[in-house]
């Protein structure tokens, strides 16, 4: 992301974080703040408890920089922090407690391990660094490769290192790392182990965030609800699904193991126990570091678990209220019927169209049969000296009523109705009157159409000869299934 004047512009009004670092109070509340939960890996504290700590805070503040400083009382400032135009703390209400918490927001934990960054360490831990840096390509270089050639000879080259490694050691030479790569690894350790910890917080925001996002949508909905579940869930399976859920997935699971916690203690005290580290094992709390990020990740698992069931409550209302709202009306249509019960109203004054079903069995249509042949007059005399006219033997008009029927659907597909007009007028008669005769008779046979006898069309057509034909005839109107209104123009 490019840090252009608009965006910075942007973060510096609205982002907590870059509020704290320029609001006057910010030294106080990022050194209380700091004391209150990261000294302590605490996750959140009850308000009673955190008021009782910063008077406390106050009171040794006072006693430095004069009783005028800080003139608010505990709980007037912890209220000011937690308000939206602050976001330096979150105020909740855990279930089955009236008794309100806070807990530090993300945008916190940012300004304050960037305000960490600004103290000078003891030492630079390059080497260290370039070695983590160095591991991490070649996993990324090695996951992604597919030739197993490739692949085996990677392996045998680390299974030769190895061999050499055993074959010194048995030799005599055990390297060993010096106190300067101890303090460097050590310190890289305890400053990724505590990251680690404000990660957790980021997550269950995200999480807190995707709830709200659910319930504003729930709450101004308008379609099916099908496809509102359908988002809801879908957007839960994005989260899930994502990179930052799945590695969350990966760490838990990890972490829940039996042997991984075995692991992580044996290797916590045998680390502890090196005088190499001096000072640096002064901070006890890191000795049991494992046990924070276990109680981190249990109340990022009962945050999810919570929301997703106070969202299948509020959509569980949501249909009972639909419920209610349904037995109201019927009760209102029961009511009304009681009342007009003793006198009916006279008359048509309910009519629903399109109720019956329109059945249409594949097997009940007729199959084809053309026309019945014509008869011939067998006793003619063979020496009559008449001519006959035998041509009209070879003039019998076909006309096929499913390419006509076919015209018609066509334009149904475009408009409820159509009159034979407009059907004449976009497929002109290609066997003249025979044509329009059998339009006649489709009109006749279906229960879909209309013959109107008070208007009048006048249709034209072109025979094979080259005459313009005119028919005069009732206006025919063509509808499609569930029209039950005829518009006479």
């Amino acid at each position: 992301m490019s840090l252009d004047f608009q965006t910075l512009q942007s973060l510096r009004k609205n982002h907590p974080a870059w509020r704290l670092m320029t609001a006057d109070s910010g030294p106080l509340v990022a050194a209380f703040l700091d004391f209150a939960f990261r000294k302590s890996n605490t996750r959140y504290l009850a308000q009673a408890e955190l008021v009782s700590r910063l008077e406390d805070y106050l009171y040794a503040l006072r006693q430095i920089e004069g009783e005028d400083a800080f003139p608010r009382t505990a709980e007037n400032y912890l209220t000011d922090w937690a308000h939206n135009d602050r976001g330096w703390l979150r105020k909740f209400y855990p279930p089955n407690s009236d008794d309100a918490h806070f807990d530090l927001t993300p945008a916190t934990e940012k300004a304050l391990q960037w305000i960490d960054g600004l103290f000078e360490r003891s030492f630079v831990g390059t080497q260290s660094r370039l070695f983590t840096a160095l591991t991490l390509l070649r996993e990324i270089a090695h996951g992604v490769e597919e030739d197993p050639a490739a692949r085996i000879s990677r392996l045998e080259e680390e299974q030769s290192r190895i061999a050499r490694e055993i074959e010194d050691i048995r030799a005599g030479n055990i390297p060993t790392l010096d106190e300067r790569s101890l303090r460097e690894h050590f310190s890289n350790f305890s400053r990724t182990a505590r990251e680690l910890l404000s990660d957790f917080r980021a997550v269950e925001h995200n999480f807190r965030e995707l709830d709200q996002n659910v319930r504003e949508k729930i709450a101004g909905w308008s379609d099916e609800k099908s496809t509102l579940l359908h988002e809801v869930f879908g957007e839960q399976d994005v989260i899930s699904e994502s990179d930052e859920g799945r590695s969350f997935r990966a760490f838990w699971d990890f972490l829940m193991s039996p042997e991984s916690q075995d692991e992580l203690s044996e290797l916590l005290d045998r680390v502890y126990e090196l005088e190499a580290l001096g000072e640096l094992r002064h901070d006890k709390r890191l000795k049991r570091i494992h046990h924070d990020w276990m109680t981190a990740g249990e109340q990022t698992q009962r945050t999810v678990a919570r929301l997703s069931q106070q969202l299948r409550r509020f959509l569980d209302e949501q249909a009972f209220f639909e419920n209610k709202r349904i037995m109201q009306i019927l009760d209102q249509i029961g009511q009304h019927g009681l009342v007009i019960r003793a006198g009916p109203p006279k008359g048509e004054f309910a009519r629903i169209d399109g109720v019956r079903a329109d059945i249409a069995l594949p097997l009940e249509r007729p199959l084809f049969s053309s026309d019945q042949e014509g008869v011939l007059n067998e006793g003619v005399d063979d020496d009559s000296p008449l001519e006959i006219d035998i041509s009209a033997l070879y003039n019998q008009v076909m006309v096929d009523r499913a390419r006509l029927w076919g015209n018609i659907t066509q334009e149904l597909s475009r408009a409820d109705q159509v009159s034979l007009d407009l059907v004449v007028e976009r497929y002109p008669l290609q066997e003249g009157l025979a044509e329009l005769v059998t339009y006649l008779a489709l009109a006749t046979e279906s229960e879909y159409s209309v013959i109107d006898e008070q208007h009048r069309s006048l249709l034209l057509w072109t025979d094979s000869g080259g005459i313009t034909r005119r028919a005069r005839l009732p206006r025919v109107i063509f509808q499609r299934r569930g029209a039950t209104d005829v518009v006479h123009e």
